[in-house]
């Protein structure tokens, strides 16, 4: 079979929250340093969603997460996913991404969805608009960035519907500014985003049927502004549920709580395999998982020396 990490790259999603957690709080960043060892060979990335809360369980903030584990693991890039824009200021937002792509020495990606979790912006004092409001903030928190990570530019203004700069100037700007990875698959008004503005995409969850028909409507997208998808990293997000026989990775997966809908890679190696592989030829080139066994580690042992290996 053909080394599938010669035809795409791989990245681990950090434990946070409810699941995937080690037993006692206290053994958590050894216990992300001991995967993280581990999957430096095989792996291209290690990533963090941005939720502020999820009750009363475990949940680091993940810029501060990720700053201090790129200093540790220097093999590995390091990327949101994905970063809420309601959370953080986009100007904030540009300096913190520049900042840390400079000091990782170009190894961070920014992912930037539109937010979607009501009870956390609540619980922290945001507004919570519409989702078409949102998509639009989105839209216009990417094009700040750019502006203030663009070396043309000394200094930048920007007048939106909803934020503002005014000759504003982000230093030291990055050498190569982070890659800016739109998560979703909204048709209407997020694939559009990903069209106009994102460098990479994400779609979680997505079976292959709906990631080739989400994937033609961003093609249509792109035609009408006259770029090429060719030009936009395509990435799939979703769990893992590997074992040696397909029964045993299924009873693995009924004891996960997926999100409803999701597709989730399942059962043995050879099956995984064939399934990135079908993923591979929509466009994917890189796959973003968690492992529904965590914190147990068998199932990242596996793929990696049955799947990758």
């Amino acid at each position: 079979m053909t080394l599938l990490k010669e035809q795409a790259d791989f990245g681990w999603i950090l434990p946070t929250g409810r699941q995937r957690m080690p037993a006692k709080s206290a053994l958590y960043l050894s216990h992300v340093q001991d995967i993280l060892d581990k999957i430096g060979n095989c792996f291209h990335s290690a990533w963090i969603p941005d939720h502020l809360m999820a009750g009363k369980t475990d949940l680091p903030e993940s810029f501060v997460t990720l700053s201090y584990l790129a200093g540790q693991f220097p093999e590995l890039f390091f990327g949101t996913i994905v970063t809420c824009q309601s959370f953080r200021n986009p100007a904030l937002l540009a300096k913190m991404a520049s900042t840390l792509q400079q000091m990782s020495a170009g190894r961070f990606v920014l992912g930037l969805g539109a937010g979607w979790n009501v009870e956390e912006y609540q619980a922290y004092g945001y507004v919570f608009p519409q989702a078409s409001t949102r998509i639009a903030q989105m839209a216009e928190t990417i094009q700040i960035c750019k502006a203030l990570w663009d070396p043309t530019q000394d200094e930048s203004t920007f007048v939106g519907e909803y934020y503002q700069i005014n000759q504003a100037t982000c230093f030291p700007k990055p050498s190569l500014p982070p890659p800016l990875m739109v998560g979703g698959g909204g048709e209407k008004l997020t694939l559009q985003v990903v069209a106009q503005h994102a460098d990479w995409w994400n779609l979680p969850g997505a079976s292959l049927d709906d990631f080739a028909r989400k994937t033609k409507i961003l093609e249509g997208y792109c035609q009408e502004i006259g770029r090429s998808t060719s030009d936009i990293r395509k990435s799939w997000m979703g769990n893992v549920s590997i074992a040696h026989t397909k029964q045993e990775a299924e009873e693995k997966m009924m004891s996960y709580d997926s999100w409803p809908g999701d597709v989730a890679l399942l059962g043995t190696p050879v099956e995984i395999w064939d399934q990135i592989s079908a993923y591979i030829e929509l466009g994917v080139d890189l796959f973003i998982l968690r492992f529904v066994d965590e914190p147990e580690v068998s199932g990242i042992e596996l793929f990696q020396s049955h799947v990758l290996g």
